[in-house]
């Protein structure tokens, strides 16, 4: 039987292999576990060129991570017009930006006292 943590690392792996499968880019996780009074242990962070490309994320990061390790996301909201995806795994949130939607909203500085690591892409 895997741990907690050793789950959370491969839903956040598979999320992470789901965004790259569709070219989503400028991937980030933002590791919200010694900040007080958070609603998760991680955010994930990425973009998307245009609405159908954020579309394609979030199919590929559900379809990724339900054949993988059979879980699907708790909560999702932001389809109706797919400039913010929010994907809701309980313990890791996934925020999917059209590039100036994030611009705009900045998660990244508002947990400015959280570890963020970047992806590099392999594309």
């Amino acid at each position: 039987m895997s741990t907690k943590k050793e789950q959370i690392d491969q839903l956040i792996t598979h999320i992470i292999q789901g965004i790259e499968d569709v070219k989503g880019n400028n991937v980030e996780i933002i590791d919200l576990r010694e900040i007080e009074n958070t609603v998760c242990d991680y955010f994930i962070v990425c973009s998307g060129n245009s609405n159908t490309q954020v579309d394609a994320i979030e199919s590929s990061v559900r379809k990724v991570v339900s054949k993988a390790i059979q879980d699907k996301p708790w909560h999702v909201e932001g389809l109706e017009n797919s400039q913010w995806v929010l994907m809701d795994y309980v313990d890791v949130v996934v925020h999917i930006f059209q590039k100036q939607i994030r611009e705009y909203y900045d998660i990244e500085s508002l947990w400015g006292d959280a570890k963020i690591t970047s992806i590099e892409s392999n594309y």
